[in-house]
Order: C-alpha cells, then sequence, then structure tokens
C-alpha cells in the first residue's frame, strides 16, 4: 500500500475562459478501488491526464506507482489482438492472458482476429485485460461502460471488483456500485473522497444537502430579523441621542437629570445594535459556508404533440439481413401514445438497425413497416463527431428556438460562459447534451433516443429520468444504464 499525493494541484487550459483546478489537495490510497464522478465539463478527464504529466500544471503529484490509461493508444488496428496485448502487456504469459480472458468471458479465439473487427465490448475487455497484467501500476480508466451492452457492463463490473488499484470514471450507478470501494468527487466548489460506493456517497450527499439547505432557510430569516432589530435599536438609540441634545433648558424642569437620562438610553441602544450587528455578521459568515456544493436542481420541461392516431409504429416480421448475416429475424413491435419502450440486445443484435429502419433510411429488411401519417421524430444519435460551430449556429441550422434550447442547456449545467465555445472544444458528455436539448426542444409525436446517455453525468441522467416521468413522451430508445431503462421503460423489445 502507497499513496498518491497531490498537493495544490493548479491548471487552466490555454486561452481558457476559466480555471479547471485552483489549488487541489487531496490523498489517495493505491489499493483504492476509487469511482470518480462529477458534473460534465469539471475536469475529470484533464485530472487524469495531468496524473499521466499530459499537462503543464502547477502544485505537485507525488506517486511511488506508474499510471496507465483507458483507453491505451494503439499504434496500427489492423493488427490481431494478440499483438496489441503484447504491446499493452509485454511481459504477460499466455496462461495470464486466457486466465484474465476466462475472467472476462472473452473467447481466446479473439486474439487471432484483427483488432478493428472487434465489436467495442470486446476491445475494452482486450484493453482491461492487458492493462491489469501491468505489475505496479496503478490504472485509470474513463469511462469504459461506453457501447457497452447490459450484460457486458456487468460482467466488466464483476471483473473490476476482483482487482484494486484504479481510478474509475464511469456515470453508470449500477455499474459503480457493484465494482468500487471509495469515491473521488469534483463538486462545485472542491475535491472530496468518501469510503463506498456510489449510492453511499450519494446518500450522503443527500443528507449533507438537506441540511445545508434547511439551515441556509434558518439562517435567512434569523438574518431578516437581525437586520430589522439592528435598524429598530439604532433608530431608538438615535431619537433618545436627538432628545439629549436638542433639550431647550428653560423649559425642561430637572433639566440635568434629563441630559443624563436621555444619553444613558442613547448609550444603552448603541450597545444593543452592536451586539446584534455582531451576532448578524456571524450569521452572514455562517450562511456563506452553506450551499458551495449543492447541485442545481432546475426541472427541464418537454411538450410533446398529440398525435390523432393512437398507433404510431407497426413493424411485422421483420427481418434485416446485411451481406448474407442476418442480424435478426420474426421482430416484431407496435409503439401507442404513451408508450416508452427499450430495445434491448448484445451489441450487433440489430437496435441500430430497427431505429434507422423506423426514420426511414435505406435498410435492406423483409416484413412490413407501418408509421403514423405526418409523423414527427425527433433523433439522438449515438455519435457526435459531426458537431461543430457555436450553438446559436447549431440552433439556427436545426431550427429550434435559441432562447429555449440554451435554456435547456443552463439547466443541464452549462455555465454562460460556455455558450460562446465552439461546440468542438465541448466534452464528450457537453456534446451529448447538445443532442438532447435540441431534441428535448423540438416538439415532436415520437421521440427516438440511440444510447443518449453515453458521457452524460449522473446528475443530469436524474433530471432526465425526472422530466420523461413528468411529460410522459412516446419513446423509443437503446440504453445500457440499467436504472434509467427501469425508472423510464413502460416495455421492453428483446432483440
Amino acid at each position: 500500500m502507497s499513496a498518491i499525493t497531490i498537493t495544490n494541484l493548479s491548471f487552466s487550459y490555454d486561452n481558457s475562459y476559466d480555471d479547471i483546478f485552483t489549488n487541489v489537495s487531496v490523498v489517495l490510497d493505491t489499493d483504492w478501488k476509487l469511482g470518480f464522478c462529477g458534473r460534465n465539463g469539471r475536469g475529470k478527464t484533464t485530472f487524469l491526464k495531468l496524473l499521466m504529466r499530459e499537462y503543464e500544471y502547477s502544485g505537485t503529484i507525488n506517486a511511488n506507482v506508474q499510471f496507465d490509461f483507458f483507453p491505451p493508444k494503439i499504434d496500427n488496428s489492423d493488427n490481431n489482438a494478440q499483438e496489441i496485448l503484447e504491446k499493452i502487456a509485454p511481459n504477460a504469459l499466455a496462461w495470464q492472458i486466457k486466465k484474465e480472458f476466462a475472467f472476462l468471458n472473452l473467447n481466446e479465439g479473439v486474439l487471432y482476429r484483427s483488432f478493428n473487427t472487434l465489436s467495442n465490448g470486446e476491445q475494452t475487455k482486450v484493453f482491461l485485460a492487458g492493462l491489469f497484467l501491468n505489475d505496479n501500476k496503478f490504472l485509470l480508466i474513463d469511462e469504459p461502460t461506453n457501447h457497452l451492452d447490459s450484460g457486458s457492463r456487468e460482467i466488466v463490473a464483476k471483473y473490476l471488483n476482483s482487482k484494486k488499484g484504479f481510478i474509475l470514471v464511469s456515470h453508470d450507478r449500477a455499474f459503480l456500485d457493484i465494482c468500487i470501494d471509495h469515491i473521488l468527487s469534483i463538486n462545485k466548489s472542491n475535491i472530496e473522497v468518501i469510503s463506498g460506493n456510489f449510492s453511499t456517497w450519494y446518500s450522503q450527499k443527500q443528507k449533507q444537502d438537506a441540511f445545508e439547505i434547511s439551515e441556509n432557510q434558518k439562517l435567512e430569516k434569523q438574518i431578516d430579523r437581525l437586520e430589522n432589530s439592528v435598524k429598530q435599536t439604532t433608530n431608538w438609540a438615535n431619537k433618545a441621542e436627538n432628545r439629549k441634545i436638542g433639550i431647550d433648558p428653560l423649559k425642561v424642569d430637572n433639566k440635568m437629570g434629563f441630559r443624563v437620562s436621555q444619553g444613558a438610553k442613547s448609550k444603552k441602544k448603541m450597545s444593543q445594535a452592536g451586539a446584534i450587528q455582531k451576532r448578524l455578521q456571524t450569521d452572514i459568515e455562517n450562511k456563506s459556508g452553506l450551499l458551495k456544493n449543492v447541485e442545481s436542481s432546475f426541472s427541464l420541461k418537454l411538450q410533446p404533440l398529440k398525435h390523432h392516431s393512437n398507433r404510431l409504429v407497426a413493424l411485422k416480421d421483420i427481418a434485416i439481413e446485411y451481406d448474407g448475416y442476418k442480424v435478426l429475424k420474426d421482430f416484431n413491435l407496435d409503439i401507442s401514445h404513451g408508450d416508452r419502450v427499450a430495445l434491448v440486445g448484445g451489441n450487433g443484435s440489430g437496435k441500430s438497425s430497427i431505429i434507422k429502419l423506423i426514420l426511414g433510411q435505406d435498410i435492406p429488411y423483409v416484413g412490413q413497416a407501418e408509421l403514423a401519417g405526418g409523423l414527427i421524430i425527433s433523433y439522438v444519435p449515438q455519435d457526435v463527431s459531426f458537431l461543430t460551430r457555436n450553438l446559436t449556429d447549431f440552433a439556427l441550422e436545426n431550427n429550434i428556438d435559441e432562447t429555449l434550447f440554451k435554456a435547456i442547456l443552463h439547466k443541464l449545467d452549462f455555465s454562460k460562459t460556455q455558450f460562446d465555445k465552439d461546440i468542438k472544444d465541448f466534452s464528450m458528455g457537453q456534446k451529448k447534451k447538445v443532442l438532447i436539448a435540441k431534441s428535448l426542444a423540438t416538439h415532436a409525436h415520437l421521440y427516438i433516443w440511440d444510447e443518449p446517455l453515453n458521457y452524460v453525468d449522473i446528475m443530469s441522467r436524474m433530471q432526465i429520468e425526472e422530466l420523461i416521468s413528468a411529460y410522459k413522451p412516446t419513446m423509443i430508445f437503446v440504453e445500457h444504464d440499467k436504472v434509467f431503462v427501469d425508472k423510464i421503460a413502460t416495455g421492453v423489445a428483446e432483440l
């Protein structure tokens, strides 16, 4: 066991609008299974790359281990998987590789296939097997679950649970609960470490947030009362002082006693005002220490259109075949108003093909596919690589209301400074949010989302879950986040 000690770490990108980290200090145990959480754009991937010494920074990072990064860079994806493994883990023996493959439910035949022909799940497993075969390495694992189906996620989660010595960036709550024993959280104002899994951290956060909100409300009321008391007491003191100073000795009996009496009253009230002012300042200081890490929980809105027909999509006995390979057959799907159907199946089972078919793309198929007349569809694709230019241009090109579009992004934790950036400079999670915000700003009968939550932070996932639960749009979606599917889907179509 050893420690990774980070002291006064500060970093900002060249020409950046804001600092990413300022004087961050934290100590991490190299035996931990450490989950890494935080809103999109807060610097999780940047933090990992700082540990890898890829950027210049101020402060110190001391560690007695070397770092490896997932996913690793490879020179030639045409090489077979065995050649890739030899680059990643040059000292690994054949029996060790077979052992890791067995844990990951990975067929040994994968070793002799060209790496670029492997599925995303197979590539992820090969990378993890190789990286964990290196001794005295601390792994920095950046979002391994993206594009993994639910079965592969469970296998990889159990595999990671059997290991130790890593930082894992993931936004999949069920996945994190299986495989970690500590949480490293980038909050709004600090970075903290707690013992436990995601559910442990989130439960503690909810309690802390509720306490701070309650204390804040109490202090606000108390501050109002104290401010009124200061004004009232000061007014009384001023009146007493004015009566003392403005006395006419020819018209007031016992003039000497009266001046003394009014002076005493004035002094007493000013003393009381000073004491109340001190209490007021203390409460203001206490209030300033609250709510710094309470995440904004703005409610999102959606205005789905009501179609005159109750049935929107009817697929009957659908079979899809590519180059002689049958992706699926005898597939049936009915979508009626209010349905939210999750397409579930392993990678390559035909989920994206069904979506393309409904979208009217040129898909070779047999069977019957009927869509309601005049059906308006709002679509969120998997791919974000086409996103460029600024948000204003994007809204104009897609014929959506710019004000509404940006308001949704603001509620999804976009700061106003980000509105001036080029979308290509956003993090992957922020790019996904751009596509989700576009979909939410579109009035549609049917919402089709293809793996919308890849890279999207957990708090935003919860906001989106609340939105869909409240407005109940008709949806077809592919998503491997088990918690999201359990909360949102009214039905599941297995392929």
